[in-house]
């Protein structure tokens, strides 16, 4: 391919084939591109260095997830600090097989990958690659946000390692597609550690109404997806008469019960990820940006962008590992927030939104669910969840929660939610018809509520074979909802419309009982 770039791995991009100019949709450079890709070819490099026979250390496993991590869409846009992670993954590599750049006749074994060879490979063998490759990036996500609150898994780190080594080697589609399903049951793995890791650091969600009116003073906008750098802003900021405002994927914080013993975690600000360049316009707050999405900043108020962890753009200011957050809570009192309170409104003029509904909170009311579906006040679930984006016809989101029928409960997670979870749709027996499960990485929690509710009412399974970290994961659960006849009554559907792209490949998993 004879191209300035080439980036497929988000459902973003140009005519649904790749970006090829000078830069991506997202806003990606070319240049940046290309160190993505060599970034990419190191850890092949370094999984290629790891000896097969020993387990994984945890520095290694680091080096592994922080690398995969920087080249998920909407990131890092910064030569210099992409640059900075791929020396950082050679001298990892260089510490575990010194030797290797030393030998008088190198055998080839741990040298770095061309992904050249990748995107010119055979269709076949570059789509079940690409499967493995952004799967895996996406599931690095997931174990660098549980690792940060000291939570590890050997397992899912020796995975990315064998991972990135069949990218590397194997040519064979038998070779590559067992790996490619394993992506989902490491997947799957890796969505129960962050549970664990997400709830036993701060407790167990619980279903949360959320205002979108902003207070009149100082705020900060907190956006992304990590727990731990918003707790830590917010232990920073007691008592300084500073506000904190959720973004996106932020949203579900409010619903943990650590974090809402702080008083001033006031609300929520904004919709999805794709809206954010509208909605900072001139905002009189600094944005701290905590993972992605990080969409290139207008000048109106790139000078109140903060990034942190492995999020970075040119000339943003950068929190590094100290976490000393003094800079975005200096540029909050410097702006002083709103003058007067401010209500704002969610896509379909709603004021406020609920979360916290995760797989424990709406488990715990098992009995009321099954006794609502054999009395008939029950007969949908839908679970309409994913990533949103720019690409029009999305609407049809909005649409179809509000013309699902009266005795349809609604699950959602992930930021899709925000073109709906505005509205009220009222209860079933108590039960809200609309409930937030969480952030993208909660798919383990529909997961497991999809299971009990396949366990309480007998259904058997069936392989999914659908392509992402999460619908392979899925696939992996062998889920399947068999239709039956209760009653004389058609048996209730559980549909699952997931347009999900954290992996970074659209896909749309539909399920029907």
């Amino acid at each position: 391919m004879d191209k300035k770039m080439f980036c497929f791995q988000c459902e973003q991009t140009v005519g649904c084939a790749g970006c090829t100019g000078n830069s991506g949709v997202c806003g990606k450079k070319a240049d940046t591109a290309r160190l993505q890709d060599e970034l990419t070819g190191a850890l092949i490099g370094l999984a290629r260095a790891v000896d097969s026979t020993t387990a994984i250390s945890k520095r290694t496993g680091q080096v592994i997830i922080e690398g995969l991590f920087t080249t998920v869409t909407n990131v890092n846009f910064d030569d210099a600090s992409i640059e900075n992670m791929i020396q950082k993954v050679r001298a990892e590599k260089e510490r575990l097989v010194p030797d290797c750049s030393k030998c008088q006749s190198p055998c080839g074994r741990t040298d770095e990958y061309d992904m050249q060879q990748l995107w010119n490979a055979d269709e076949d063998i570059r789509s079940l690659k690409s499967l493995i490759l952004f799967g895996i990036r996406g599931m690095a996500a997931y174990a660098y946000h549980a690792s940060v609150l000291n939570y590890e898994d050997a397992d899912v780190d020796r995975f990315f390692c064998e991972a990135l080594f069949r990218i590397g080697y194997e040519e064979s589609v038998e070779g590559l597609l067992p790996t490619v399903l394993k992506v989902g049951e490491i997947n799957l793995k890796c969505m129960a550690l962050l549970d664990k890791a997400n709830t036993q650091t701060y407790g167990t969600p619980e279903p949360t109404a959320v205002t979108l009116a902003v207070e009149k003073g100082p705020f900060i906008v907190v956006t992304g997806h990590d727990l731990k750098d918003l707790q830590l802003l917010l232990e920073q900021t007691e008592g300084k008469g500073i506000n904190i405002y959720t973004h996106g994927e932020m949203l579900p914080a409010h619903a943990y019960p650590f974090l809402k013993k702080f008083p001033h975690l006031k609300g929520h600000f904004g919709t999805a990820w794709q809206n954010q360049q509208k909605e900072f316009d001139h905002l009189p707050a600094p944005i701290l940006y905590t993972t992605n999405c990080l969409m290139p900043p207008k000048n109106s108020y790139a000078d109140r962008v903060f990034t942190t962890e492995v999020v970075a753009f040119p000339g943003a200011v950068h929190i590094d590992e100290q976490k000393d957050f003094t800079p975005v809570i200096k540029k909050a009192l410097e702006l002083g927030g709103y003058k007067e309170d401010r209500q704002f409104s969610g896509i379909n003029g709603g004021t406020k939104v609920t979360t916290g509904f995760g797989h424990a909170a709406i488990l715990s009311h098992a009995g009321t669910v099954v006794e609502a579906v054999k009395s008939g006040a029950i007969r949908h679930f839908f679970l309409v969840a994913g990533c949103d984006g720019t690409k029009p016809g999305r609407n049809y989101y909005t649409e179809f929660v509000k013309q699902a029928p009266s005795d349809s409960i609604i699950l959602t997670l992930a930021c899709g939610k925000f073109r709906f979870n505005d509205l009220d749709l009222g209860e079933i027996g108590g039960l809200p018809r609309l409930m937030d499960v969480g952030q993208c990485n909660d798919a383990y929690g529909a997961v497991r509520i999809a299971l009990a509710l396949a366990d309480a009412f007998g259904c058997k399974g069936m392989r999914i074979e659908k392509a992402s970290e999460v619908e392979t994961s899925v696939s992996h659960c062998n889920i399947y909802f068999l239709q039956r006849k209760e009653r004389g009554i058609s048996f209730r559907e559980f549909l699952f419309l997931i347009d999900y792209n954290l992996c970074l490949l659209a896909t749309v998993l539909t399920l029907l009982l």
